[in-house]
């Protein structure tokens, strides 16, 4: 079980709502992928729950886990903000805390994080930060009081996949939060490889929403992160740089 700030869940797949072609796709894809948490962009969607037009009315927090983001936030003031808009509209003390820093690489502003991070956990928010692959600023982040530590694999949108597996690994050993990878996964061998280095979970949005079926997408997705968590547990053979035969060398045949 995924366990975050005492909640526990059954998949390590954390899905977003954002870019799908129609509320239809979106809802059959996250279904297909098997997630229990799904993010909800405060800033960005309609969050009047009785129109039929907009996301929420079509989630029901039933089914799902709904976690508040505050993406398109590019200051501390922003993003606190929106959080707590989204605590009065209903969500849960959960949220997915971002403060973009830059608006072409959507690198998120560390010290922007860090401030928001304290705050709202002073308030009770249990935050889970999305943040580059930095270890002090993860542990930074921890220290300030989040409950979860979302490091990129590679620039949210990319699909480039994981830029540095060393990073994500050294997080994931030093922190006593779970870590999280968010961003940058394109395809289920990329999502694979980000469960392997030993981390809690993968969020992602754009490699569903963006996939030519998108439904397909999510359940092979769904399968990968198992997949990569299983390895994970099982613990893989060495690397070498020789050839070692599979079967004996010894007792063979004349």
């Amino acid at each position: 079980m995924l366990k975050i700030a005492g909640r526990e869940f059954r998949s390590r797949l954390l899905v977003g709502t954002g870019k799908y072609r129609s509320n239809d796709e979106m809802l059959r894809a996250i279904a297909a992928s098997g997630a229990e948490v799904v993010t909800v962009a405060v800033r960005r969607v309609n969050l009047d729950r009785h129109d039929e037009a907009g996301i929420l009315h079509h989630l029901g927090s039933e089914r799902y886990f709904l976690l508040a983001n505050t993406a398109g936030c590019y200051s501390a003031d922003e993003a606190i903000r929106y959080a707590r808009l989204g605590r009065e509209a209903g969500f849960n003390d959960f949220v997915k805390l971002e403060v973009i820093g830059d608006k072409e690489t959507l690198l998120p502003d560390v010290a922007g994080l860090l401030a928001a991070t304290a705050v709202l956990a002073v308030e009770g928010f249990k935050v889970m930060a999305y943040t580059n692959d930095d270890l002090v600023t993860a542990l930074r982040l921890e220290a300030a009081g989040a409950v979860a530590v979302m490091p990129l694999a590679s620039p949210i949108g990319s699909g480039l996949g994981l830029l540095n597996p060393y990073f994500i690994r050294t997080i994931k050993s030093r922190l006593t939060v779970p870590v999280i990878v968010d961003a940058g996964v394109g395809t289920a061998s990329d999502a694979c490889l980000v469960m392997e280095q030993g981390v809690d979970g993968i969020l992602m949005n754009t490699a569903l929403a963006e996939a030519q079926d998108a439904i397909g997408m999510a359940k092979a997705m769904g399968l990968a992160v198992e997949a990569g968590r299983a390895a994970y547990l099982a613990g893989r053979m060495p690397r070498r740089e020789v050839a070692v035969p599979s079967s004996p060398a010894t007792g063979m045949l004349d």
